[in-house]
């Protein structure tokens, strides 16, 4: 399968789930069948997926590899994004993060003991910007990120953010398939 990574290369890989399916839909060993992705919309608006290659660039300058990528799954995560999902926690375990603190990220507000406080603060404000549930992003929690970030890395992770869920807008809605993502094949 060739998949196109959110960089605009494309990799080509094997499944890592069983691909044989019965007349049931299920594949052979029981896994469910791999949906289809809906649209290649990379393909089909190529100028608008190496514009959000190029900000996707110029957001991730001056941040740690590491929690890039944390505030990447944690964006993916909250919003039921599988694909990046996959591509994130991929390259989060590829960049030397542990298992136990990709997975402690979903329930971060009880694992707060696995993180920094300046990573803390950049998971708070990826949920806030990511969810704007207030509808808008309380002071506190900016303010909390701004004690952590100078203006420009501030600015830089929320350029990271905003970035981060809209590549999620187009993973979900076309319904890009997870699974055949391999760590560096976007660098």
């Amino acid at each position: 399968m060739t998949t196109t990574t959110n960089d605009g290369t494309t990799a080509t890989t094997t499944a890592t789930t069983p691909a044989s399916t019965n007349a049931g839909g299920a594949t052979a060993e029981g896994y469910a069948p791999e949906q289809a992705p809906r649209l290649d919309w990379s393909a089909l608006a190529p100028d608008v997926f190496k514009a959000m290659v190029r900000l996707d660039a110029a957001a991730r300058k001056g941040i740690d590899p590491k929690l890039l990528e944390l505030v990447k799954i944690r964006a993916s995560q909250l919003n039921h994004c599988a694909f990046c999902l996959d591509m994130h926690s991929k390259d989060a375990l590829a960049a030397g993060e542990s298992v136990e603190r990709i997975v402690q990220l979903a329930a971060w507000e009880e694992s707060r003991h696995f993180y920094t406080a300046k990573e803390l603060a950049a998971i708070e404000l990826t949920e806030a910007v990511t969810v704007l549930t207030h509808r808008f992003v309380p002071d506190e929690v900016y303010g909390r990120a701004a004690e952590h970030f100078g203006e420009a890395e501030l600015a830089h992770l929320i350029a990271t953010i905003t970035v981060i869920n809209a590549w999620n807008r187009f993973g979900v809605t076309c319904r890009l398939t997870p699974g055949h993502y391999r760590p560096g094949s976007h660098a």
